[in-house]
């Protein structure tokens, strides 16, 4: 495609989004820190607006030297001029001012950048109390820190129900991050609160402080102390464009009608407004758009970025489809999942002449003498009651001496994906499921996440199990690993087993449960739950002990309409026993099989860090706990855990607090990462954080993640070189060590490392067992990038559907009505929580009928002073003190924008309210739970 001349003046247009400007953020103006640089044709030749990129040997001297640093932009949504980086150090990020400087970088690429003089950099007024020059303005937060089991479900096959419970999905309920659904990414796509004060600025939750707090240099910094400086900084290469480049928006006519551009092009408008303004040609357009351009106002697009030269302030495009109404949930939602880059195409034939033709598909004969044979155990799953892609299945036996025998058997997902296949490929592309509020996009083909892998009951399915002697305090006796047959007696539901903890000696009468197999009791069920409930309960709080991380935040879920799949309510997702058993028995299968792996491969074991909170807004945290007399213990995970379980009492106000606090705490968290561990040299970096063990992975849920896929080969090839002849009578035994068993002492992750196992009985290659890897460390470390890439890209898109669905909540059955507790407080505005919902929302003084309003410090302590207007001529006005962790009461209101509301305060002594806690039911968000 030729591309236009850009030499014509485009000023009526508008500044790039995301350049300053005077007209606000579609209007005119000039980019910060680029003041001069409008496109203007000076004889005959353009003038650059970006700078060219460096050469690809000169970013590579400059990041070996250390001139130049490389990281992942972030672009604030909400002030889009404002961009950051990671600092190396864990200090300050790094900020980078303006479109100009960003130079054509989206959000999420990996960029280099260079710092700008020290004259150049940030100034943040020591009065401006700027807790946001971080730029954390999507929810980074690790998602294993969240501790519900996966919220799966889809609408099909429920026509008996008019309204179906529909868990808001959240993929990673793992909370091995000791972190939690970010409920706080709920809003408006801002991901992000104050810790702190800020100062004025009409942005949403989490915007930072206007220009007239943070000023560019235009004093002599030398005379300012050095913590008042933010490093700032130009894109002087891109070095993956991670960003998707694509964008859903709305397509209008260029202003200038007698320009030669107005006849080519038409102006697509991104409604993210991180993505730049994209001239996209007439002729992919609607063919009566120029004619009838208000009839396409409320449409759809998605538009893919193909070019954007170094002088022009618009990206060159191609409308690549259009979608359907804004503001309807499957052309918003289909918009989402193509903005991340996810693969929602149905698989190819070529993918699916990959899996078993013959069906109904039953296990080879041949399988049962490579596998230890489990039919006959009582072996069941438990999983939301709408899960249908069931990766996981527990057992429980007592054995000699008053132990358990307890086994997680996972779905061996890596004997239906051949390594090289098309359908390796696809899933390895794919790297994870993606769950909507609505439906599910699946890892791989229906017929595999939902038959032939999915641990249905009373069936036989090929599994990996990890099988354990227990002590009913949870101390390891022995383990053992290999590749089973099993046949799951009953698909119970968190409900079922929850009642079951509820009720350890009531007979609960048959159809409150579901079928049994004939083998087996619903009896021997029970017990079976008891049992596993009890040791569950030991090894968490050994956990704890030992100095792991829980945060505990809301999350929503949904209940649909059947006919239209509209929300009709929500409620807080409880988090209970039954989800804590399964989340105990999840992690110590990842943490034995992270230790299996790396003992053998050191080198080529795909493992799973979570690094320590960043520095700088750990720092910023503690000087606020400070500040509010909190007695908090930043020293470490185990620490920060007790402090927020000691701190707070049981009390509403004190249950409040906790939330705001728990969502404080969250901010410096960052993610956990896949890694392949010879890529990494010290071994103190593989540590998980939030967990505070030393090694740990992903192996529970192969059917919906791709990394778990790859730890299952790992395993097998762990396995070839010990795996003796396995008799069906071994599958009743206690885990005696077959060939591949071995030992482990108490806690053997303490301190790293890893006993091998003794020598057993004569070892040979068993063919069901995969080869020794042949795939290089920097190999499988790209296979761990990707994964973390799109877990991240997954994470967001959860986060953005559970936000529409919200939203049109909002719309349909507002206004909505909760307590809410103050986070910050500004000089015209506040960030409150809203307690009901989980969400975030800033509240502006000039939305409310006030007389006026007050702000001013209390010691270190922001507060708004607020003097209503009265509401009758007999009455005085109502005056209200706003500081942080005040409880408030607010209304959700939906806006005329599509899909946006607005929260504001109700007048002091207002009827009508419901108590939060009515229907709180707080969700855990620790470690990593599948």
């Amino acid at each position: 495609m030729s591309h236009p001349d850009y030499r014509l003046n485009l000023r009526p247009l508008g500044t790039p989004r995301g350049a300053s400007s005077l007209a606000g953020p579609r209007g005119v103006g000039a980019s910060p820190g680029d003041k001069k640089s409008k496109s203007k044709t000076i004889r005959g030749k353009k003038k650059s607006i970006f700078e060219t990129y460096l050469s690809k040997e000169d970013v590579s001297e400059g990041l070996k030297r250390g001139t130049l640093i490389q990281g992942v932009l972030r672009i604030n949504p909400k002030k889009f001029h404002e961009a950051f980086i990671p600092s190396p150090d864990g200090d300050r990020d790094i900020f980078i001012d303006g479109v100009v400087a960003r130079n054509r970088a989206l959000n999420g690429d990996l960029v280099v950048v260079n710092l700008l003089p020290e004259e150049q950099w940030k100034v943040i007024k020591p009065e401006s109390n700027d807790k946001e020059t971080e730029g954390a303005y999507e929810s980074d937060l690790p998602e294993e820190l969240c501790g519900s089991h996966l919220l799966q479900q889809s609408l099909k096959g429920y026509n008996d129900s008019p309204d179906v419970i529909i868990e808001a999905q959240f993929d990673d309920s793992d909370s091995e991050d000791g972190h939690g659904n970010t409920q706080n990414a709920l809003v408006d796509g801002v991901k992000k609160l104050s810790v702190c004060v800020h100062e004025k600025g009409k942005e949403d939750a989490g915007a930072p402080v206007t220009k007239d707090e943070n000023t560019f240099m235009s004093q002599d910094t030398r005379a300012l102390p050095e913590k008042s400086l933010q490093r700032s900084a130009k894109v002087v290469y891109i070095l993956e464009k991670k960003h998707s480049r694509a964008a859903t928006g709305f397509l209008k006519l260029l202003a200038d009608k007698n320009s030669e551009l107005f006849r080519k092009y038409a102006l697509f408008s991104p409604s993210d407004h991180r993505v730049p303004r994209i001239y996209v040609p007439l002729k992919d357009c609607p063919q009566d758009f120029v004619t009838r351009p208000k009839d396409y106002a409320n449409t759809l697009f998605v538009c893919r970025i193909v070019d954007w030269k170094e002088d022009s302030n618009f990206a060159l495009g191609q409308l690549a489809k259009s979608l359907g109404q804004a503001g309807e949930i499957e052309p918003e939602t289909e918009g989402i999942l193509t903005e991340y880059g996810v693969d929602f195409s149905d698989f190819s034939s070529e993918v699916l002449e990959c899996l078993p033709q013959d069906l109904p598909w039953t296990i080879p004969p041949e399988e049962f003498s490579k596998r230890r044979d489990l039919r006959k155990d009582c072996v069941f799953t438990i999983d939301p009651s709408t899960a249908r892609d069931l990766d996981d299945a527990l057992s429980c036996k007592p054995v000699a001496d008053g132990n358990f025998e307890v086994g997680v058997h996972i779905a061996d997902v890596s004997y239906f994906v051949p390594e090289g296949s098309s359908l390796d490929k696809v899933a390895a592309e794919r790297a994870t499921s993606v769950y909507l509020v609505q439906k599910v996009v699946p890892m791989l083909p229906r017929l595999l996440c939902e038959e032939l892998c999915s641990l249905n009951p009373m069936t036989d399915k090929l599994t990996f199990s990890v099988i354990w002697t227990l002590t009913p305090k949870g101390k390891i006796l022995s383990e053992w690993f290999g590749q089973t047959v099993i046949r799951s007696c009953t698909k119970l539901s968190y409900e079922h087993a929850q009642s079951m903890i509820e009720g350890p000696t009531r007979k609960i009468p048959e159809e409150e449960l579901p079928p049994v197999s004939p083998e087996h009791t619903s009896e021997e069920v029970h017990r079976a739950v008891l049992n596993l409930h009890h040791i569950a309960k030991e090894l968490r709080q050994q956990r704890f002990v030992d100095g792991a991380l829980r945060l505990d935040q809301l999350k929503l879920a949904f209940t649909l309409d059947h006919e239209t799949g509209l929300p009709q309510g929500c409620h807080v997702y409880e988090y209970r026993d039954s989800n804590k058993l399964v989340e105990e028995f999840m992690l110590l299968a990842n943490m034995a099989v992270a230790r299996k792996i790396h003992c053998t491969f050191p080198e080529r074991a795909l493992l799973r860090r979570h690094p320590p909170p960043q520095t700088k807004m750990l720092n910023d945290l503690v000087e606020f706990c400070d500040q509010m007399g909190l007695p908090m213990d930043f020293s470490s995970a185990g620490a920060l855990n007790k402090s927020l379980m000691e701190t707070f009492g049981d009390d509403k106000y004190s249950l409040a607090r906790k939330e705001v606090l728990t969502n404080m705490c969250s901010r410096p968290m960052q993610m956990a990462l896949y890694f392949c561990s010879g890529v990494l040299q010290d071994q103190a970096q593989f540590r998980h954080y939030a967990l505070n063990v030393p090694l740990y992975t992903h192996f529970t849920s192969p059917i919906r993640r791709f990394a778990d896929v790859l730890v299952h080969r790992l395993l097998a090839a762990t396995l070839a070189g010990h795996q003796g002849g396995l008799s069906s009578a071994q599958g009743s035994q206690a885990p005696s060590d077959p060939g591949q068993g071995h030992h482990a002492a108490q806690n053997p992750a303490k301190d790293g490392t890893h006993t091998a196992p003794a020598s057993g009985p004569p070892t040979t290659l068993c063919p069901g067992y995969g080869e020794l890897p042949d795939v290089e460390p920097d190999a499988l470390q790209k296979q761990a990038d990707h994964c973390n890439d799109r877990r991240m890209a997954s994470k967001r898109v959860q986060e953005l559907s559970t936000s529409l669905f919200f939203a049109i909540l909002v719309k349909e059955s507002g206004p909505l009505e909760s307590e809410a507790m103050v986070m910050g407080v500004l000089s015209q505005a506040f960030d409150v929580l809203v307690l009901r919902y989980g969400v975030q929302k800033r509240i502006y003084c000039n939305a409310l009928p006030l007389q006026s309003y007050r702000f001013q410090k209390v010691g270190k302590k922001p507060e708004l002073t607020l003097v209503w207007e009265p509401e009758d001529t007999e009455q005085g006005p109502a005056q209200q003190v706003v500081g942080i962790f005040s409880l408030v009461e607010v209304v959700l209101r939906a806006e005329a924008t599509a899909l946006k509301y607005s929260a504001i305060l109700k007048r002091p002594g207002t009827e009508g309210l419901l108590d939060w806690q009515d229907e709180q039911g707080g969700q855990d968000l620790a470690e990593e739970q599948d």
